[in-house]
């Protein structure tokens, strides 16, 4: 069992970690600079790290906790830093994901308004560096918005369509802050994947309110080869059809996604033409990948649930990892 509150920390922040030695630098170093680290704790959780993981997390003042790799578990895992934290609020951020501004905490905390608001999902944006897809750079075109949803009743839930459960579900546990108690009453699922989508719809089912809050960004961005983005997308489309009943479309094919990916790259500023050509070969393999991924899971639901699980098993059985981007393009 947890043990009481500390009345000095305010905030408790989780971060599972796994040869992350790559982005743990500027993670932890962004995290000692947010406003509110006189009142926060950082819980590193790794399940075996191999690279130089370790090294980096001994130069920060964060309590770090090993567990053995066959150990760790999506919604498990981070259910043992619930336990650990003596925060009144917990957040799940992740070791590639750095924050945007020294004001992340504070902004995610400020989504608490309410005695009923159970977390407070933030934005990810990719930032435009070179290494990083200039297809997806952040490009706001809107100022932040704050979202809530709750429903009194959950017949109303269920009454939505898969598109809405999945939009109002849109949760993620790359940048999210909880009320601990809550987490407490309604823990993460042991599942391997989609443990936060998860937990959005079991909250609201419960009857609390969710706000998802634009303004406490991160920067995140995952290189996906197209073999990751196959697999990633299959186990996607798994989860969410089984959480939400949600079937996958492909992406958008044909002259006019090409143009508009063109013209994305040729405004990007910093790329020079040889890596501009690059990138647009690697949105039209990660297009490929992804509708590969969307045949195969249609064909395989066609045929029942049963097989179904079984190519999900073959295709994703070990769930696929991001790659560090020391191999980009």
């Amino acid at each position: 069992m947890a043990g009481p509150i500390s009345n000095d920390i305010l905030i408790s922040v989780v971060i599972p970690v796994k040869d992350g030695d790559y982005w743990l630098e500027e993670v932890l170093g962004g995290l000692m600079k947010q406003t509110l680290i006189d009142r926060a704790e950082v819980i590193v959780i790794d399940s075996g790290s191999t690279d130089r993981t370790l090294e980096i997390v001994s130069r920060f003042p964060v309590r770090l906790v090993q567990i053995a790799p066959a150990e760790f578990n999506h919604g498990s895992t981070r259910n043992l830093g619930v336990m650990l934290a003596k925060g009144e609020y917990v957040v799940m951020t992740v070791q590639d994901a750095k924050a945007a501004d020294d004001r992340w905490l504070q902004k995610l905390l400020d989504g608490f308004d309410a005695p009923d608001v159970a977390g407070v999902c933030g934005q990810q944006i990719v930032p435009h560096d070179p290494d990083k897809n200039p297809a997806v750079w952040f490009r706001p075109v809107s100022p932040p918005t704050v979202d809530r949803y709750h429903f009194a009743d959950p017949a109303e839930f269920d009454r939505l369509s898969p598109e809405e459960k999945r939009w109002v579900c849109r949760w993620d546990n790359v940048n999210a802050m909880y009320r601990r108690e809550v987490l407490l009453r309604v823990p993460f699922r042991a599942v391997a994947f989609a443990e936060d989508a998860l937990w959005a719809k079991d909250a609201l089912l419960s009857g609390y309110t969710i706000v998802y809050h634009t303004a406490a960004r991160v920067l995140h961005y995952h290189f996906e080869t197209p073999d990751f983005a196959f697999r990633r997308s299959f186990t996607v489309s798994y989860h969410f059809y089984q959480i939400f009943g949600l079937r996958p479309s492909p992406a958008a094919t044909g002259l006019i996604p090409i143009l508009r990916t063109v013209r994305l790259l040729m405004k990007a500023k910093g790329i020079g033409l040889k890596d501009r050509y690059k990138w647009l070969l690697y949105n039209y393999r990660w297009s490929r990948a992804i509708n590969r991924s969307v045949t195969i899971f249609n064909r395989a639901l066609g045929a029942g649930a049963k097989e179904l699980d079984r190519v999900h098993a073959d295709i994703c059985g070990i769930p696929p990892q991001a790659v560090k981007p020391s191999s980009v393009l």
